[in-house]
């Protein structure tokens, strides 16, 4: 991918910035056989909640406050050690969670990177920012939600180490709603622990990734181009379906890492949502609905429940901007 978010050169300035980065949902694999030479290729939508917002000043050495200040600290390292960058404080106002399928790491890495490169008035390309903070090994969704947002299908990893070819950008209808299930108990599965469970995967079928690949063409993207949510959320829910059980093993036998998750997404399918399913290895889930009313509706009804079991319940919109950088004057 050769998208910019950086499109032309900016003055260098001195002045604080603000950059805000958009959480993404991932919504399952198109092909893990791999055997036409591309593996993975993602299917992810930008969210507006949660997000990531820091605000970042030059300084006289690197400095780190705020939520997931030690991750931030090791990034500024990373950025800033061709001895050329100068030094920055940073101060992350709110963080999307880590480690809970929501693209954490990408989006921090991302946004510290290129609140750098505009502080020091240079031009940088996301492809370029991901390959320094080492991200996008498999998705490209990530990077295409920082750049622009909406929904999004990556053509997979190839033979070379570039992030995957965005194959499809689209908006996301604007009065749709996702509902967010957020577990803070649990943590999804991550780093050295991720390249692990994926290469104990037992092999991905071809009639499995064809069924998904025609899916996706035939029934989800159209359905999201007419705003037909019954058919857009029952092809989601059988790709969930799909890809958890070939993930099962690695997801205590389940297709969920949270089963209180999983059974709360089972109720609001019940009670009307589509499109049920889990984000990358969760334990955030997720369900569609086809208006505010209907997602206010699930909300108030499920809220008792959710907080029995220890559970979160956000109303999130689908993001069609990618990430902000604004300049905050100062008086």
């Amino acid at each position: 991918m050769k998208g910019s978010f950086l499109v032309k050169p900016f003055p260098a300035t001195s002045a604080a910035l603000r950059v805000t980065a958009p959480a993404r949902l991932h919504l399952g694999f198109l092909d893990l056989n791999g055997g036409l030479g591309r593996r993975y290729g993602s299917i992810g939508i930008a969210i507006d909640r949660p997000s990531t917002q820091l605000t970042i000043t030059r300084a006289a050495k690197n400095v780190a406050t705020g939520e997931e200040n030690r991750r931030v600290l090791k990034l500024l390292h990373k950025f800033t050690n061709d001895g050329k960058s100068g030094a920055y404080a940073i101060d992350v106002e709110h963080a999307i969670p880590a480690h809970a399928g929501l693209g954490s790491g990408t989006q921090l890495a991302l946004a510290v990177g290129a609140a750098i490169e505009r502080l020091r008035g240079e031009e940088l390309s996301a492809s370029d920012l991901a390959a320094l903070g080492e991200r996008g090994a498999r998705s490209g969704i990530g990077l295409e939600a920082f750049i622009s947002g909406g929904f999004i299908v990556d053509g997979g990893k190839g033979a070379t180490d570039r992030p995957p070819p965005v194959t499809l950008r689209a908006d996301f209808p604007e009065d749709w709603r996702i509902m967010l299930i957020l577990d803070p108990s649990f943590t999804g599965v991550s780093g050295e622990a991720e390249t692990t469970a994926f290469a104990d995967l037992p092999p991905f079928s071809e009639n499995a990734a064809a069924h998904i690949c025609r899916l996706v063409l035939m029934k989800l993207v159209p359905g999201l181009k007419e705003e037909d949510i019954a058919a857009f959320g029952s092809a989601i829910t059988e790709i969930q379906e799909i890809v958890g059980a070939h993930f099962a093993s690695k997801q205590g036998g389940t297709g969920w890492t949270s089963k209180s998750v999983g059974a709360l997404a089972s109720r609001m399918r019940d009670m009307g949502a589509t499109g049920i399913g889990q984000s990358s290895w969760g334990p955030t889930g997720f369900a569609f609905v086809d208006s505010p009313k209907a997602a206010e509706r699930l909300y108030h009804s499920l809220y008792e429940d959710a907080k029995r079991d220890g559970l979160e319940i956000l109303i999130a919109h689908g993001r069609n901007t990618g990430a902000s950088i604004e300049t905050l004057h100062t008086s």
